[in-house]
């Protein structure tokens, strides 16, 4: 009676390791619940940062204006008919 009760021991215990320590263990699912939490933040922010391209890309293909917008403020584009002045500040 005592040897099984011995192997009885010995098994559960066998069996607590595995769960705890090792592949498919406590440990190595939270740390891929951890890695998967933080792919999808990292995912939803360049799907964000995606769309807000997206829509840029819609305007400047829909609209001449959003065109001629955009070379006045990058490169600082000017009309023929007009005059530039830079404004120093100290």
């Amino acid at each position: 009676m005592k040897l099984l009760w011995s192997i009885m021991i010995i098994l559960i215990l066998l069996l607590q390791v595995r769960l705890w320590v090792g592949e498919g263990s406590f440990a190595q699912v939270w740390g891929l619940e951890k890695s998967i939490a933080e792919q999808r933040e990292e995912n939803a922010q360049l799907a964000a940062r995606n769309e807000r391209l997206y829509a840029e890309v819609r305007n400047l293909r829909s609209e001449k204006g959003a065109v001629e917008e955009r070379a006045r403020m990058n490169l600082g584009l000017i009309r023929n008919d007009e005059t530039f002045f830079l404004v120093v500040e100290q």
